[in-house]
């Protein structure tokens, strides 16, 4: 690729909530990748990722497949594990104070946060590391003084702190700690590119480029990534709203999650996660708009692609050979009656309240004889919160459209 095709596949599903933002760092990234194209060097790129749980869904991919794009031009990628700030919590889209995590409970998650991320990236050319490897070093003296490049107003300003304070409730000191703690990453690092989601662009474009600056370093290059809807392609994917992909589930049940996305949402899928080139995507939608392709047929293609990233090309192809038995053979009804999910309702509590048992031992009698059924995949227990919107089939001939409320 020459210097503007990098540009244009690097800037792909980049979302800065402003044109001259956007502008201006797609100037300043090509400014980059020339001067490293002439110095023979790669550029020093990383995400962080706080392991504030034990898996990843699809959502956190986003900015991985960023990184694994970086690589394939051959740079140098750095797979950051939050172990420092993971103790603080990320306030960016939060209403409230995140719990603090205690330390042990973050190691035990950071356990599983890298082999996750080797789906995505390339083992070999990955570098793993924590930020309590600098961070835990700095005093009090350290933190007053990167503390003065800011001020209180930038904070109160951000949506979520602004929304709190009218709002009358608590904002408290430990969470704007995360921002330069986030910001001293890239410092540490000498970062020349951060790739995060755009509920990091004042981590990210304030405090690591200032920072960054206030240490003689020239300010890092922000690759802000757009967020992921859920499978009912309106809500931000989250295990909270249930409208996750999970991605170590299997290749049967992410393929059938990602063939419930609503055909609105097939767009920035295919730009977030797929392996696709800009210009592939623009033909796929091209023939979808003019009819040569049908957006069935396009979406299948697209799950194919994303389950094939996860797991291999010929799990993604029995993926799809099982979806299209069980939901294209006319095994499933094309009509069926809808249900809206409501928050934390079992399975058990969504077959009583559709009536489709009349009792709840007859509800776990069908679940133990392996007779419930989501969008083809068998659920195993009765008292789990239902998994995400889908066809849910109880027995052979019952089948209810489950949707989010």
């Amino acid at each position: 690729m020459n210097i503007e095709e990098q540009v244009e596949l690097l800037m792909q599903g980049t979302e800065y909530g402003d044109e001259d933002l956007k502008k201006a760092m797609t100037a300043e990234l090509r400014e980059r990748l020339t001067l490293a194209e002439k110095e023979g060097r790669p550029l020093r790129v990383y995400c962080g990722y706080d392991p504030t749980s034990t898996d990843l869904h699809l959502g956190h991919t986003i900015s991985m497949r960023k990184l694994s794009q970086f690589q394939d031009l051959g740079h140098e990628v750095t797979f950051l594990i939050g172990s420092y700030t993971a103790l603080v919590g990320d306030p960016s889209d939060k209403n409230k104070a995140r719990p603090v995590l205690t330390e042990e409970k973050v190691a035990e998650n950071a356990v599983t946060y890298a082999e996750q991320a080797f789906r995505v990236l390339d083992r070999d050319k990955t570098k793993v590391r924590y930020n309590g490897e600098w961070l835990s070093k700095l005093n009090l003296v350290d933190l007053i003084r990167l503390g003065q490049n800011f001020t209180v107003q930038q904070f109160l300003a951000r949506d979520n702190f602004a929304n709190r304070l009218e709002k009358g409730e608590p904002i408290y000191l430990h969470e704007t700690f995360y921002a330069l703690m986030q910001g001293y990453d890239a410092v540490a690092m000498e970062t020349d590119v951060q790739v995060g989601g755009s509920d990091q662009l004042f981590n990210i474009i304030v405090a690591g480029r200032k920072l960054q600056e206030s240490q003689g370093q020239k300010p890092l290059v922000g690759i802000i990534t757009g967020i992921l809807p859920g499978t009912d392609g309106a809500q931000r994917m989250s295990k909270s709203t249930g409208n996750i992909v999970p991605i170590n589930t299997g290749a049967n049940d992410m393929f059938g999650k990602l063939m419930s996305v609503p055909d609105s949402a097939m767009g920035v899928y295919m730009r977030l996660v797929t392996r696709w080139s800009p210009q592939e995507i623009d033909k796929l939608e091209k023939d979808v708009a003019s009819g040569v392709f049908h957006p069935r047929d396009a979406k299948m293609k697209m799950a194919s692609e994303i389950t094939s990233i996860f797991y291999n090309d010929a799990e993604a192809k029995a993926a799809q050979d099982n979806f299209v038995k069980t939901f294209q053979q006319k095994e499933v009804p094309d009509e069926m009656p809808e249900f809206d999910l409501q928050p934390g309702q079992t399975v058990v509590d969504v077959i009583l309240a559709a009536k489709l048992a009349e009792s709840k031992s007859k509800a776990r009698s069908l679940i133990d004889q392996k007779g419930v059924r989501l969008d083809g995949e068998v659920l195993e227990r009765g008292d789990a919160v239902f998994p995400h919107p889908g066809v849910l089939q109880v027995g052979k001939r019952r089948f209810l459209r489950v949707k989010i409320a």
